[in-house]
């Protein structure tokens, strides 16, 4: 039987999504790059999950989003794929793919859903890019978008801090919020902004507003997985909440392991044919 057919597990989809914005029950929203990961993260019953460019950093070393690449992309959205019976998928567009040219960003939605099979993608920014997020959504291919801090314009900001403090950023937030909306996308990740802020978003747009580090008033949040299970140490911002210290059990584990097979314990007569 193929996942998608599954009779005792109903997926997530856009529709579900909007009546849970509706009923004021939360969204969960988490990131996974791979199979084996996917498939508990699915079962923990995540309501989305996000195959985030944040890949680039916690997958392959990269300092910013910004080196990923579609077929990249492409490869870590087909094996989450591939483990998800239940939760609604959604892939980054990766930095390059999509801006400047609503041509591209079509080419490039369409492999993503066609070579992997999942559910949506997700573009960072508002005005400059609704021409892209239309032609998109033209084609049938459901648009998360994402404003706030949007990582892959890193070096136009020069800095990963907060961002629309300032008025007249935070009134174009709200404004493409409400183009981004119009324009027919499903949902909204607002990335490091003032809560008071990320509330009267998710008060002023009918679709779903996921939250990270965007305070409690919005319809759900997100988090990279390597974050918040303490796998990556180094990265500590306050709206992270590490629920695991992975990266202890998994030290602890390795320096048995290296013990047993240098002191010859492992494998025992048992462990042998």
């Amino acid at each position: 039987m193929s996942v998608h057919s599954s009779a005792s597990v109903k997926r997530i989809t856009t529709h579900t999504l909007q009546e849970m914005k509706h009923r004021g029950e939360k969204i969960s929203m988490l990131t996974a790059y791979d199979y084996s990961m996917a498939k508990i993260v699915d079962a923990a019953g995540m309501d989305i999950i996000l195959v985030g460019d944040s890949a680039s950093n916690v997958m392959a070393g990269h300092e910013t989003t910004l080196p990923i690449t579609l077929d990249q992309m492409i490869y870590h959205a087909s094996a989450v794929v591939r483990a998800v019976k239940r939760s609604f998928i959604v892939v980054d567009i990766p930095f390059g793919s999509y801006q400047g040219n609503s041509s591209e960003a079509l080419r490039s939605a369409i492999r993503i859903m066609k070579e992997s099979g999942a559910h949506a993608v997700k573009v960072e920014g508002g005005s400059e890019i609704k021409e892209s997020v239309v032609r998109i959504l033209s084609a049938g291919v459901p648009v998360m978008g994402h404003l706030g801090l949007t990582p892959q314009s890193i070096y136009k900001f020069g800095t990963y801090t907060v961002r629309a403090k300032e008025e007249a950023e935070a009134n174009k937030l709200v404004e493409d919020a409400k183009m981004l909306e119009a324009c027919g996308c499903f949902a909204i990740v607002l990335e490091k902004i003032p809560a008071t802020l990320a509330k009267k978003v998710s008060e002023a747009v009918n679709i779903p507003v996921i939250g990270i580090g965007a305070g409690p008033d919005v319809d759900g949040q997100v988090l990279v997985m390597h974050d918040m299970l303490g796998i990556t140490q180094e990265f500590k911002p306050r709206f992270l909440r590490q629920y695991a210290d992975l990266q202890s059990v998994m030290m602890t584990a390795f320096e048995s392991y290296i013990k047993d097979v240098k002191s010859k314990d492992f494998p025992s007569l048992s462990e042998s044919y």
